[in-house]
């Protein structure tokens, strides 16, 4: 598509007139029509402008002009999953799991590549196919070209450690130590509880990326562990296989 098709089925959707539009981002009704009729396309303030608007990246407004990878895991990225800066706007550059709140996630290329290969292995694909080709991908990308100049001097991995000493120290009967937490993008681990009187409730947001891992009980069965924890809580749980008859066990203000 092009962006005048791309901006007409937008603003369509979202049911704004051409006057609504031009106000929202500050140009002309006449300005919008340009668009529209591909006479012209909006200048990049106004792309942002429209980003915001509608939810969508620069990318999608421009027709999707190229394929986005994530330049710290190499994942093609779609509007759903790439990562938002601290003011709430789409950064192009990675996808949620690699970039959370302003922060990149990952500052050990070992990790990553382990973390990475569990998702990548198939009948067609294996372990040490999976973890080959990340070892030669991953110094390609610009994330850590630039490792150095991009790095926080370690802030992000001693935040991990507090969380994790934090975790530890509520000594969860059955849960065993956590060593390691990854990012979770909300909306893949945004489980459903029961709660007294038959109501149920989530506690996260879809868009919000968070850190957490997934355990093994203690004692045995399919029932696992699941924890989560960002700057404001941690969150321990229970569930079966796929997230399947979730409980909860602590919500802990942080």
């Amino acid at each position: 598509m092009q962006t005048k098709d791309v901006l007409y089925e937008l603003r369509t959707k979202n049911g704004f007139s051409q006057d609504e539009l031009a106000q929202k981002v500050f140009v002309t009704r006449q300005a919008v029509s340009r668009w529209e009729t591909g006479e012209t396309v909006p200048n990049t303030q106004t792309l942002k402008l429209l980003s915001e608007v509608f939810q969508v990246s620069i990318n999608t407004l421009l027709g999707s002009e190229q394929k986005l990878i994530c330049q710290c895991c190499g994942m093609p990225m779609e509007d759903d999953i790439i990562s938002r800066n601290q003011d709430g706007s789409f950064n192009e550059q990675y996808c949620k799991w690699c970039f959370a709140d302003g922060k990149y996630t990952y500052s050990d290329m070992d990790e990553l590549i382990e973390v990475c290969v569990k998702h990548m292995v198939s009948d067609d694909f294996s372990e040490q196919q999976a973890r080959a080709y990340m070892k030669q991908r991953l110094p390609e990308l610009d994330y850590w070209k630039k490792y150095e100049q991009l790095s926080d001097n370690g802030e992000f991995e001693q935040f991990k450690k507090q969380l994790i000493d934090e975790i530890n120290a509520l000594e969860i009967e059955g849960m065993p130590k956590v060593d390691a937490l990854n990012a979770l993008v909300g909306r893949f681990v945004n489980l459903e509880y029961p709660l007294a009187g038959g109501n149920t409730a989530k506690f996260l947001d879809d868009n919000v990326t968070y850190l957490g891992n997934q355990l093994p009980s203690e004692f045995g069965g399919e029932r696992c562990f699941g924890i989560l924890a960002c700057m404001d809580f941690i969150l321990i749980c229970t569930y079966e296989a796929e997230g399947a008859n979730p409980e909860l066990v602590l919500y802990k203000k942080r």
